[in-house]
């Protein structure tokens, strides 16, 4: 069975031009002609331009994939290995850009436009991308989401080097709170509460006491965020928490 230029052009999904240059080049010439001449393709032929369109795709030059194809000392079998390998290069740099290409989209997500080496300056080896997709996966349809993104799009490395500082000393000042054995229903402790909370909201959304006290809630429930405080001090993310909730009351 022998194929023409038109229809072996729909077959492969490539122009006529293309089958043409291909055997001016001597890259694909045709195994039949008619006796007018007109080019006419085997099922040998077939399979030769399957094995130059996926080199192409693969980003060989037409001279590298005659090499290729020409080469005395390989047979179909070498050709499928060569190309098993190829393939499997080229998903796991797909896999690695893939995953690239999420975190930038975790990191706009948060509002983090920052440049790895800047974010590692400015959090060491606090990772805000890693909690990205749990931050939308809770408040992603809320308002207080859409405002914090809106509020920290446009915050430069200064910005979040501040925003941090800030954050960091209101965490200290609630650790040497506990440290010193100030009770978290106490004055102080609730004073540092309210600061906390003061704080999301001028720096991100407006967060209201009962928002807070979800939060707080969170920092205990979720391993994640318990690690951030009793990295500080164990026992902080408890005693914050229990602040956090003595606030709200004295509030209401």
């Amino acid at each position: 069975m022998s194929h023409s230029s038109g229809q072996l052009a729909a077959i492969a999904g490539v122009s006529v031009r293309t089958l043409h240059h291909y055997d001016d080049i001597g890259l694909l010439v045709p195994g039949e002609r008619t006796g007018a001449g007109h080019r006419r393709y085997t099922d040998t032929d077939v399979d030769r331009l399957q094995q130059i369109l996926f080199y192409r795709e693969l980003g060989f030059r037409l001279e590298e994939v005659a090499a290729l194809l020409d080469d005395p000392a390989a047979d179909p079998h070498e050709h499928l290995r060569r190309q098993h390998a190829l393939l499997s290069a080229r998903i796991d740099r797909l896999r690695e850009m893939a995953a690239a290409v999420e975190r930038t989209m975790e990191a706009r997500t948060m509002g983090i436009s920052l440049t790895p080496e800047e974010k590692f300056e400015v959090f060491g080896d606090f990772d805000p991308d890693a909690y990205a997709a749990e931050a939308e996966r809770r408040w992603g349809g809320s308002d207080a989401w859409r405002e914090s993104r809106r509020r920290t799009a446009a915050y430069t490395k200064e910005d979040w080097k501040r925003v941090k500082e800030e954050f960091d000393a209101l965490h200290q000042r609630v650790a040497e709170l506990m440290e010193a054995g100030e009770p978290a229903d106490g004055r102080a402790a609730t004073d540092a509460a309210e600061a906390h909370r003061s704080f999301l909201s001028r720096t991100s959304y407006d967060c209201s006491h009962a928002m807070h006290v979800s939060l707080g809630e969170m920092y205990v429930a979720d391993e994640r965020f318990t690690a951030t405080y009793e990295a500080i001090r164990p026992g902080l993310a408890r005693y914050l928490r229990d602040a956090i909730v003595a606030n709200a009351a004295r509030a209401s």
